[in-house]
């Protein structure tokens, strides 16, 4: 009988897991209520669930799950949160109430649109929008409201609690004059759900300690050598990058002065040296940032061209030739064109045009005419972004003739201006490319790391040579230092910022390019091989942040990311990421070793590293979505939302998680099979971290900017 149920329960297992992936790309297609309605509203994906919960309360009856304290906690802890859900889909209320200037408010309304009355009643006194110094960019929106007669407070990430109801800010009117309040009735469920996700933590927690346990039977396995993990001290300094000086900077072009003069030689335009070095520190006003203005013109030569500095020249000198005679300057050939197709239908020769190229004769925007004419056709997608992308860069050049890309610090004192030591901070990040830098390092270290592994054996065989003996105690200290300098940059970006870095895809890869190495180094006394994956992984991660965004915009949080849960839940994500990864590369070596003849240890010790990594990169993975769940009750009023972010992160944790639930099961002990099946299921990481973002969108879409 026991053997049928854990075939049933393999059976709901793989079919939850094609559900919940299935649903989100039904979603893109369908949209958000189809799905809401007839998959994750409906009794049978209800029933499916059951049956999984059922089958598992099973199992776990019949294997004595209170044998092993941290076991038992983890079926409690689910039990838990399966509970608790229930209870919110059951008798859980979801709606919105609008709170009027002058009016008493008494009721909410339900997705059904019907009225349901909560036992006290809400008045607006005032409601107002918080900016960022100097800023249009809303930091905050704030409700002043009366309940009862008392006065209290509704604001982002600060949600007002009453007998079981949670209002948190949603939306406002225009005039000011009301505010929206989402309102979540679900005492019993939110309760639950979270002591469960509490529970899940101290089991986790434990079993990575428990003598009887899975884990520490594997740690204890023969193929590991003695020896403890190498423990860091993460060390901040100061790196010593000499940077080129400005007197050498070669210079293209004329000086001109203040008043925008400039003789007439056939050259185009530029501030002189000196004027520009006056204006790389005076401060402004940059997409809802107070900036010195080196990042501004940076940021210009950087979107126009496609690169970090046009002909030698300062970007200051170029910004400025661009203000001050914008005629000469729109007939340089500096706009980069990427798509082939388009610089064909532009007629261009080369890579770049001019401003004046994108004009025919009569004045008459081409960009424009192409658009009309070329994408008729429905599957001229890829034509389509690159004339977006054009046509934004033909933009920011307005803006800056406009005088609306960046405006200077108000003089009536109301914004107060950044510090000398701040501006000094991100003019020295401006001039270190460090991402450039680090990714050819990284990869020319890991490819040469890899190729030393692979001729020696990763058996410990070093061959003969003084190098041979000494390659592998060298690498760890040259990742050190990478490690040290990344580590410096990423504290300087978080300072120039003023908040922990993790709020794009470039300053999340920033981060999980810092776990891979620090994860390298931890592992590498025991087992030296890592260290190439370590150098290779992480100089992969840099390269795609680098041509993603060589030096993105600094900007501020948007109100729904100005919460203490976003550091930390991005965090444990992108750490389980960089194990994940890990283990996708240990696989794929085992994988060409089986291929070869007398690497059967090495084969077995690869095996054992997984069955170990998969654990610790599991848990955190769920504490990710634990933390993220808890960040979204305290912003929405909402603890999961079905967003294809939220779902393909719970598809990532029960693919990963079957080698933990299933360990007898015939895939995951026959070796092969198990290196495949880990090696596959590193695509629903991919998708969970990047295929969400461009293929699917959601809530978390915001991850792309």
């Amino acid at each position: 009988m026991e053997r049928y149920v854990e075939t049933f329960f393999q059976v709901v297992y793989v079919l939850l897991v094609v559900v919940l992936g299935g649903a989100t790309i039904v979603e893109n297609s369908l949209g958000t209520h189809f799905v809401e309605t007839y998959v994750y509203g409906h009794s049978c994906f209800f029933m499916l669930c059951f049956l999984f919960f059922l089958a598992a309360a099973y199992l776990a009856i019949r294997k004595q799950v209170w044998k092993n304290i941290p076991s038992l906690l983890m079926h409690l802890s689910f039990f838990l949160v399966f509970l608790g859900s229930f209870l919110t889909y059951a008798i859980g209320e979801r709606g919105f109430a609008h709170v009027v200037k002058g009016e008493q408010c008494a009721f909410f309304e339900d997705k059904e649109g019907e009225r349901r009355s909560f036992p006290f009643a809400l008045e607006l006194d005032s409601f107002c929008v918080r900016y960022y110094p100097g800023t249009e960019a809303p930091m905050d929106y704030v409700s002043y409201l009366r309940l009862d007669g008392e006065p209290t407070v509704v604001s982002m990430n600060h949600n007002l609690v009453k007998e079981g109801y949670r209002f948190c800010q949603s939306s406002f009117d225009e005039e000011g004059q009301g505010t929206w309040l989402s309102v979540n009735h679900d005492r019993y469920g939110v309760s639950l759900v979270f002591a469960g996700y509490l529970l899940f933590a101290v089991a986790g927690l434990l079993s990575f300690f428990w003598r009887g346990g899975r884990f520490r039977q594997l740690l204890s396995h023969p193929l590991l050598r003695k020896g403890s993990f190498l423990i860091l001290l993460i060390l901040m300094g100061t790196p010593f990058v000499k940077a080129e000086s400005l007197d050498e900077e070669p210079q293209r072009g004329v000086a001109v002065d203040s008043s925008g003069s400039y003789d007439k030689t056939g050259k185009v335009p530029v501030l002189s040296k000196d004027e520009a070095l006056a204006l790389r520190s005076m401060q402004c006003v940059y997409q809802n940032r107070i900036v010195p203005f080196n990042t501004v013109a940076i940021d210009f030569v950087k979107k126009i061209t496609g690169k970090a500095n046009y002909q030698g020249l300062m970007p200051e000198q170029v910004f400025g030739g661009w203000s001050y005679a914008p005629k000469v300057w729109s007939k340089e050939k500096m706009i980069k064109v990427k798509s082939a197709e388009l610089r064909q239908l532009l007629g261009m020769t080369g890579d770049y045009c001019s401003l004046s190229d994108l004009y025919d004769e009569k004045g008459v925007y081409r960009l424009q005419t192409i658009w009309a004419r070329e994408l008729t056709d429905p599957h001229k997608s890829k034509l389509e972004k690159a004339i977006s992308e054009l046509d934004e860069k033909v933009g920011i050049i307005f803006m800056l003739q406009q005088g609306t890309l960046c405006q200077p610090l108000p003089k009536d004192g109301s914004v107060q201006p950044l510090s000398d030591m701040k501006v000094s901070a991100e003019l020295l990040y401006n001039r270190l490319p460090l991402t450039k830098v680090l990714f050819m390092v990284n990869l020319t270290l890991g490819l040469l790391s890899f190729l030393f592994f692979h001729l020696c054996g990763v058996s410990g065989n070093r061959g003969k040579g003084r190098w041979m003996e000494c390659a592998p105690r060298i690498l760890p200290w040259v990742m050190i230092l990478v490690l040290l300098v990344q580590m410096v940059g990423y504290a300087l970006r978080w300072y120039i910022s003023g908040r922990m870095p993790l709020n794009n895809g470039y300053e999340t890869m920033q981060f999980l390019s810092i776990c891979v190495m620090a994860i390298s180094l931890l592992a590498c006394r025991k087992y030296r091989f890592v260290l190439s994956f370590g150098f290779l992984l992480s100089g992969f991660v840099l390269l795609v942040s680098h041509l993603g965004e060589m030096n993105p915009q600094i900007t501020p949080l948007m109100p729904v990311l100005n919460s203490p849960w976003l550091s930390i839940h991005v965090s444990m994500i992108m750490m389980s990421y960089a194990l994940f990864a890990f283990i996708m590369l240990n696989s794929l070596w085992a994988l060409l070793l089986m291929r070869r003849e007398n690497h059967e240890i090495q084969v077995e010790q690869l095996t054992l590293i997984n069955r170990i990594l998969v654990y610790p990169a599991t848990f955190l993975i769920g504490v990710g979505i634990t933390l993220g769940s808890v960040w979204a009750n305290e912003s929405w009023g909402n603890y999961w939302g079905w967003d294809p972010k939220e779902v393909w992160a719970l598809v990532t944790f029960l693919v990963y998680g079957a080698v933990i639930v299933f360990p007898q099961a015939r895939i995951f002990t026959e070796r092969r099979w198990f290196h495949i099946y880990l090696l596959l299921a590193f695509l629903t990481v991919l998708m969970t971290y990047s295929g969400v973002n461009y293929l699917l969108g959601g809530m978390h879409s915001y991850a792309n900017q």
